[in-house]
């Protein structure tokens, strides 16, 4: 995962001001791994000098950082893991949502995402490939629109827009658009979906329509429940994939039809 998720709002703001109600945070996690190791080394005796060891060696401290880092991943996901399978019923279909694939299909793969999260971009493409790959499973679109701050409210329009764009049986291509573009702004938004054909008089509706606030809203709910720390994150049969890596989500869905 590549973008972390602020702390969520239980609560829908009313249509009318959405605008002015999107906030987020990010959490930052610090790993003092370097620093801790030289300043500790003098203190250990008995073969060679630590300190210089480290020195001369740092890839040493490369490694203990990232074993560190992917031990904490792996504990965000047992986390999310666990908190899926206390709440399964959040994971259940929802018409609301944007979904692909048989309705009875074995395997339902979902993505929790943000049109402007650059590592939801560089997998878009080969996500789309994998769900091609694969028509027999059920691909669920979450549009978790977190990394807006200020009073920069883009991610939330996106996903309003894209959801608007469902209505109208668009979805598909307003997200691939979506996903290509580099700047995303609100007119970037309204000209993609104009150009895919967009009844942009019922769209602007349902993107401040109250059904559209509770639904997004709700996917706030869910990824708090689900213990989510950031997009995009995948889930396969309700297991977490510790890596955005589509290859990595790949062999889930293979090991998940077995």
């Amino acid at each position: 995962m590549t973008d972390d998720a602020p702390a969520p709002e239980t609560k829908a703001a009313p249509a009318s001001n959405w605008l002015t109600g999107a906030r987020a945070g990010y959490l930052a996690l610090g790993v003092s791994v370097v620093a801790l190791g030289l300043a500790a080394a003098p203190y250990f005796t008995g073969g060679e000098n630590v300190r210089a060891y480290l020195l001369k060696h740092p890839e040493v401290l490369q490694e203990a950082s990232q074993a560190l880092q992917e031990k904490g991943e792996q504990a965000r996901v047992d986390e999310t893991n666990q908190a899926a399978a206390a709440n399964a019923a959040l994971l259940k279909p929802d018409p609301r949502d944007p979904s692909f694939g048989p309705a009875d299909a074995k395997v339902t793969v979902i993505e929790f995402f943000d049109f402007r999260c650059p590592g939801c971009k560089a997998v878009a493409h080969d996500y789309r490939a994998l769900m091609a790959a694969h028509p027999e499973v059920r691909f669920v679109f979450k549009d978790w629109p977190i990394l807006d701050r200020g009073e920069d409210v883009t991610s939330q329009y996106a996903a309003r827009a894209a959801l608007a764009a469902h209505q109208q049986g668009k979805y598909l291509e307003v997200y691939d658009a979506l996903m290509t573009e580099r700047a995303l702004s609100i007119e970037a938004i309204d000209r993609i979906l104009a150009e895919h054909g967009v009844d942009m008089t019922r769209a602007k509706a349902a993107v401040a329509s109250p059904e559209t606030t509770r639904h997004i809203a709700d996917i706030h709910t869910t990824a708090a429940a689900l213990r989510l720390q950031g997009t995009p994150t995948f889930l396969i049969n309700g297991k977490a994939s510790s890596s955005i890596d589509p290859a990595e989500v790949g062999k889930m869905i293979e090991a998940a039809k077995r």
